[in-house]
Order: structure tokens, then sequence, then C-alpha cells
């Protein structure tokens, strides 16, 4: 272990892991919804921010801010090669839940401590990391942070995005002390990498009727945002007749009910869960209504069709594809490996984007899902037991003691060769 950093006993990991909880959960809570607000590169993110760099100073580890503004913690060289690296990320969707991403970066401290407590040298650097804009909620574009690292989008696209109130991305980076001319694939970074496992709370309900409390992913379901258009011509809503109406609105509602029905023809997942309406006046008919479809689907042709089949019952709606990552199929042996060394636990997709997925295109990258009790995730009703996050904590320690300690080809196999990479994955725009 580093200089500086104390042999935790084991009996104080769990308590470890609360006490970092409760001191995140206030941060960006909004007291009238329960709910979180933690945007990119804003007062909750910063605050956000300095707790991560406080983790590291207390640990003794070597902390970093890379040219994309995602924080680094390191156990050992930086520069050695051939990390393990394990978080996720401390931002949030409006009003989200408090474990969507906290879970997987409080989660790598109190693994690290646990390994810690057993004494352990590592043979490769571990490094815990937190991702910047995961959730898209300021700019748009999820996984941005992510995104830039692997040059999945340009950084000049990123940083043209503009937030609700018209703040560019390259603006709020240098708000707070980043260079946003820095920003762009970081080949140098991703080459210290050789695997990367994250630790997420489960957006769905697999593992809700078993008896397992962690389970692994196996892939990520190819998904995208698309914004939709409706003009009109904006009236006076209490004299205008309904046959002198360009009203944008019918057309938006008819893509809403298209989108549903698509989705449950298809086998897969739509969502019109934004929208922007102009003028926006209670007695004022719309001029233009912009709204964003959330969609996913077991395959690329499905998703195809899904998003093709709506634009059609969008009544002539100007339909632009925003973000697209294709099918993350996580890496193989490296998969089964993390299975073998938690002694068979289920494996399981998801329709979620995740850090890991952008990941997957570059290194070897594995998912570990921790018990939803309900499967409700982007909401204040969030949830994960206690002693369920504890095993997942656990389940993450072992596998990256197992990662730590043997070389890259032992059990479950090579992490570094022999693997056939999925498509990365592209900016809908550039």
């Amino acid at each position: 272990m580093p200089e500086g950093t104390q042999r935790i006993p084991a009996v104080e990991v769990a308590d470890g892991f609360r006490r970092m909880w409760r001191d995140l959960l206030p941060v960006g809570r909004c007291d009238a919804t329960g709910g979180y607000r933690r945007h990119a590169w804003t007062a909750a993110d910063a605050e956000c921010r300095a707790w991560f760099a406080e983790q590291a100073r207390v640990r003794g580890l070597t902390y970093e801010t890379d040219r994309n503004g995602n924080q680094w913690a390191w156990l050992g060289d930086p520069m050695a090669g051939d990390a393990v690296v394990t978080g996720s990320h401390l931002d949030s969707v409006p009003d989200g839940g408090a474990y969507d991403g906290p879970l997987g970066v409080v989660g790598a401290f109190a693994a690290l401590d646990a390994l810690s407590a057993r004494g352990l040298r590592p043979e490769r650097p571990l490094a815990v990391v937190n991702f910047t804009e995961e959730e898209g909620a300021r700019f748009g574009l999820a996984c941005l942070g992510s995104r830039l690292m692997t040059g999945a989008v340009r950084p000049e696209t990123a940083g043209a995005l503009r937030d609700a109130d018209g703040v560019t991305l390259a603006a709020a980076m240098e708000r707070a002390g980043r260079d946003p001319a820095a920003a762009g694939r970081d080949d140098e970074r991703l080459a210290r990498i050789g695997a990367f496992v994250e630790l997420h709370v489960e957006q769905g309900r697999h593992l809700a009727d078993t008896p397992h409390p962690v389970g692994v992913a196996s892939a990520i379901w190819p998904h995208g945002r698309w914004r939709f258009d409706f003009r009109g011509e904006a009236n006076h809503a209490g004299t205008t007749r309904l046959e002198d109406r360009r009203d944008p609105m019918p057309a938006y509602a008819a893509a809403v009910l298209a989108a549903r029905a698509n989705a449950e023809r298809l086998g897969a997942l739509a969502t019109f869960g934004r929208i922007r309406v102009e003028p926006n006046g209670t007695n004022a008919i719309a001029s233009l209504v912009s709204a964003w479809l959330d969609g996913r689907a077991p395959d690329a042709a499905l998703l195809d069709r899904l998003v093709e089949e709506t634009a059609r019952a969008a009544e002539g709606a100007e339909v632009t594809r925003e973000s697209y990552t294709a099918v993350v199929n996580f890496d193989v042996p490296l998969r089964d490996r993390v299975v073998h060394v938690l002694g068979g636990v289920p494996v399981l997709p998801t329709g979620a984007g995740h850090d890991a997925g952008i990941l997957a295109g570059e290194v070897p990258a594995a998912m570990l899902f921790v018990r939803n009790p309900t499967g409700v995730s982007h909401s204040p009703y969030e949830h994960a037991e206690e002693a369920d996050c504890l095993a997942g904590v656990a389940a993450l320690a072992a596998v990256l003691e197992d990662l730590l300690t043997s070389a890259p080809d032992g059990p479950g196999g090579s992490l570094l060769s022999a693997r056939t990479a999925p498509p990365r994955a592209t900016p809908g725009r550039s």
C-alpha cells in the first residue's frame, strides 16, 4: 500500500462505506423532491469532485484530473501500465437517485479499503475513476467524459454543446478552471489501462427475485437519442378556429403513441422524456415542439425500425440523431473470469448505457450489478439494500484482487489478447 495509508481492519470496511455514503448523501439533493441534481461543472458537481479528491488524499493515493475532466486516484505507479481501473460517476439525471453512479465510486474506494485490510500488495497499478457528465443531464450527450477520452466524440463537437441556459461545455469547463482546448482522445491514458471493472446498481429487476445480490453484465443494448422538431404557427388559443390552426402538438402526441406501440411490437424500449415548447404559453398555440426520443433495442436492426416507424408517424417532423451507441458485448474472457471468481453468479444484459460500455471498445471491460429490489432508477425512489451494497463491495474487491495478483493470461483467459473489440461508440452528429 502507498506510504501514509494505514492498514484498515476488515471490521471497519463496512463502517467506511457507510461514512462515505453519509458524506455524499446531502450533496446536490433537492429538498422538495428528494432527488439529486448533480449536473456537470456546477456547484454540486464541484462539491462531489472535492469529496473524491479528499478520498484520494486520506488514502495516500496519487490524485490527478485528466484533460477531459475525469478524476483519477492511483495506487501504485500511474505510468506503469497494465493497470486495473474501477469506478463510475458522481453526476445525476434531474431528480435522480442516490445510487446510480455514486455506488460505483464509493464502492471502489471501499473495495480498495478491503484490499488494504488484507494487506494486499498489488503487482499492477490500481486506479479509481470518476467520469464526468456520464448522464448527459446538462449538455445532452451521455458518457461525455469517457467519449472524449476514447475519441468517440470530437472535442470541438463536445465543446459546442449547450445547456438549457445556452452555456457551452467549453465555457462551463473554463469557469471550473479546466482548459477545453486540451480535451480529446487520450491515447496515453488509455494505454495505461489493462482492464476496467465498474460496479453499478442494477437498473431493472433481473436480480430482484433471485437469491443473488450481485450479477455480471453480458452486453449493453444499442441505444441512442433522437431530437424530433415539430414546426407550426403560434396563434391565440381562444380565437383561432381548429381548422385554421397549424398546431404541432397533435403530431407530437401521435409520435409519442406510435413510439410506445412500436416498442411493444418490436420488443424494444422508447421514451419521450424531454420536451421543449415555444412560446410555451397556456393560452397560445405552439410554434415549435422539440422532443427527444430515447430508443433502445436488443439489436441495431430493431432499433433502426423503431426510430424509422416512429418518424413516419410524426407527420413531417425533422428528426436528428444526437447520439448513438452500438451494441456492446463485454469482453468474454474478462467476463468469464469475473464469474469464476465470484463462484458463478447470474449473467444479464442491460438496456442502460455506461462508461464501461464506452471503454469496452478500447480495453477489456466488465460490469457488476448490485440487486435493486424494485428496479426503479433515475428516480428518488432508486434503492439498494445496504447488505447488497456491501456484497457488491466484497465482490468488487475479490475481482480486483484476482486481477491485481494474477498474470493477465491467468484463470479465465487473456485480458489483452484474443478478443474481438465491439464497435466503438459514435456520436450522432459531428
